[in-house]
């Protein structure tokens, strides 16, 4: 059995943690407007705020929590709720493979914090974070900075949101800075073949099953990026 003691925090760490918070305040030009809208939409809704306001920390996705919170204020029933946020966010599953390798080994409580934290804007800043730091120590403590901050920011939108209601602007083209990242992100990370592959064939594929029920097709064209990245380096190798 191998126990595996928790070092303290050193100044390169604190260092890399800092520079996790602050590579992810520019995607919060695009999280916060985003959370502000979800904010407003629990306010518009029949949903109780406090109950909906909750969905931030307990759904952590803003595609599921609009989903479920449109589900709740049409008298959903909760396993149709549940369901639909467990394919909603089923794209994580991938993410959280991708990430395995710089997570194992490391303590439970750790990986536990780390898969919580884990969305689209912490996985994109993250995985840099772990191919720029020296250690995998300094790269978990800019993950967890970029993680942190996006969660705080996100749970305080959702939060002024709703205090707001109808008084938030409309801010809906900001939201989609967001995605914007997520492709530059994508486009820098295509360094080879496979890459290419998978980001060529994720891109079509998204947008062919973007009417899918239940956002299901975002599953759907990652599961096929990644058959294609595998198809295309078997080909190579």
């Amino acid at each position: 059995m191998t126990v595996t003691i928790a070092a303290p925090a050193t100044p390169r760490t604190r260092l890399a943690f800092l520079g996790g918070a602050r590579a992810m305040v520019p995607w919060l030009a695009g999280v916060v407007p985003f959370g502000l809208t979800v904010g407003v939409t629990i306010s518009e809704s029949s949903v109780d705020p406090l109950a909906g306001w909750a969905t931030g920390p307990l759904v952590y996705a803003g595609s599921a929590q609009l989903a479920a919170i449109e589900l709740l204020d049409g008298g959903a029933a909760i396993a149709v709720v549940v369901i639909t946020v467990l394919i909603v966010n089923a794209r994580l599953l991938v993410y959280s493979g991708s990430m395995a390798p710089w997570w194992v080994g490391s303590r439970r409580g750790f990986r536990a914090l780390a898969a919580y934290l884990l969305i689209d804007p912490s996985y994109a800043v993250g995985t840099d974070g772990y191919r720029t730091h020296a250690t995998r120590r300094e790269g978990h403590a800019h993950y967890l900075g970029c993680g942190v901050t996006l969660w705080v920011a996100w749970q305080a939108a959702i939060g002024i949101g709703i205090l707001a209601g109808g008084a938030v602007p409309e801010i809906s083209l900001l939201s989609l800075v967001v995605p914007y990242y997520l492709i530059a992100e994508v486009v820098r990370s295509t360094d080879s073949r496979p890459a290419v592959a998978a980001a060529a064939v994720g891109a079509v594929i998204a947008l062919a099953a973007h009417g899918v029920p239940m956002h299901a097709g975002a599953v759907i064209a990652i599961c096929a990026g990644v058959a294609a990245a595998g198809f295309t380096e078997a080909r190579t190798s």
